[in-house]
């Protein structure tokens, strides 16, 4: 499997998942418009490693990845891990003394 983008989101094929189930599919919400990455159709679990990382688990055939800016995708079976693109921003500049930050969509 390759791995899959919808905006900012990548998706990126891992053999394995561990983490706390999240109660919810929300793979990332946007800071500007309030829009949301999704899954809507199929059977998923959005799991969060101890150290925040997100992994998506589709047990189903597919899910459908959904957000109000971009096509649908139909993510196949298996597990993904979950990154959101970054930019530089050289006014931005966190406790940690960085000058990378999310992508806001």
């Amino acid at each position: 499997m390759r791995p899959i983008r919808q905006g900012d989101v990548l998706l990126i094929p891992v053999r394995e998942v561990a983490g706390q189930t999240l109660p919810h599919l929300t793979l990332a919400e946007g800071e500007v418009t309030g829009h949301r990455h999704q899954i809507c159709l199929g059977q998923a679990e959005l799991v969060q490693h101890g150290d925040g990382t997100l992994y998506l688990k589709v047990l189903s055939e597919t899910a459908t990845l959904v957000h109000e800016e971009h096509h649908s995708i139909a993510i196949p079976r298996g597990n993904w891990l979950i990154r959101i693109q970054r930019e530089y921003d050289p006014n931005h500049y966190d406790p940690e003394g960085r000058n990378w930050r999310d992508v806001s969509d």
